[in-house]
């Protein structure tokens, strides 16, 4: 057995044996990050479920699970040789912005949200309300709403309307660090926010990533927009459940609020070190919290300003 490094949520093992190769995933009661930030273990159950459910719809879209103890918060999966599946994260940091592969991110993530859209039974199963709770509404919208005083109105507004919203099954954390790219397409991972929601979250925070990554990846900033905005087609696209406008105003108010959170919330991002950084987050988030877009372009162009500011 072999520790996996990477993640604060969960212990991870890479397990070989004679018959082959496969990982063993434990979620952890206390996450591994500077505040205290406690979750339900029980989501590892949740975990193995979102990806036996969406395996119907895009099965080469997530590991198959091996086996899985609820009483235990563990289960087995299947091992992706990262030679053969790099991370996305890892792709974009070396410069490889591959524009198409976003696109099919958007595709894969609404696929799964119109197959599960409005489904008593996957709502039923997937009520996981103090989950996602734990792990996204207090440590990215109470929290920098703690750290940010004079915003508390708006990121409050958004929390609640967030997770109020039940429209299909949310992955809860669509980020590049926990996407694969595989030859058939993406590969999801790390699904223990799966919580039967608000899709626009998913949406939402996979472009938040993708706009922080200008940031970090500065000479690949063009084409990481042109990720951005191919993403934004490919899913808007494939919305099947209710009005596309309706999807596109959330996920473009929730954006500056996720932005926010990456440095004032419980769960800042490693890369970004220097305060100017932090600051140009701040700016823009600021002033979409105070008059909030309606379109995903407005907060593109809002972002694209400040950093040729």
């Amino acid at each position: 057995m072999t520790a996996l490094t990477g993640g604060v949520a969960s212990d991870v093992w890479k397990v070989d044996t004679s018959l082959g190769t496969f990982v063993i995933k434990r979620a952890l009661p206390q996450l591994r990050v500077a505040q205290s930030w406690n979750a339900p273990v029980s989501r590892s159950a949740s975990e193995a479920e979102w990806m036996i459910t969406v395996a119907e719809v895009k099965p080469d879209a997530v590991p198959r699970i091996l086996a899985r103890d609820s009483a235990a918060g563990l289960f087995a999966m299947t091992y992706f040789d990262p030679g053969d599946f790099p991370v996305w994260k890892q792709q974009l940091r070396g410069g490889r912005v591959d524009i198409p592969f976003a696109a099919e991110v958007g595709e894969a993530i609404a696929a799964i949200h119109a197959a599960s859209a409005g489904s008593i039974d996957i709502a039923r199963r997937f009520a996981n309300d103090a989950t996602f709770h734990a792990l996204r509404i207090e440590p990215y919208f109470e929290a920098t709403a703690r750290h940010n005083p004079d915003l508390k109105d708006p990121l409050l507004r958004l929390a609640h309307e967030t997770l109020s919203t039940k429209r299909a099954l949310v992955h809860g954390d669509v980020s590049p660090k926990n996407i694969l790219v595989g030859p058939l397409g993406p590969i999801f991972l790390d699904a223990e926010c799966a919580w039967f929601g608000e899709p626009a979250f998913d949406l939402a925070f996979c472009l938040s990533h993708l706009l922080l990554k200008c940031l970090w990846i500065a000479s690949a900033q063009f084409a990481i927009l042109a990720s951005f905005d191919a993403l934004v087609n490919s899913y808007l696209a494939g919305i099947k459940w209710e009005s596309p406008d309706d999807v596109e105003r959330r996920a473009a108010q929730l954006i500056p609020a996720l932005l926010l959170a990456r440095v004032d919330g419980k769960s800042p991002v490693e890369y970004l070190e220097s305060e100017s950084q932090k600051n140009l987050v701040r700016r823009v988030s600021r002033s979409l919290l105070m008059s909030p877009p309606q379109r995903l372009r407005e907060v593109r162009h809002a972002w694209t300003d400040e950093i040729a500011a």
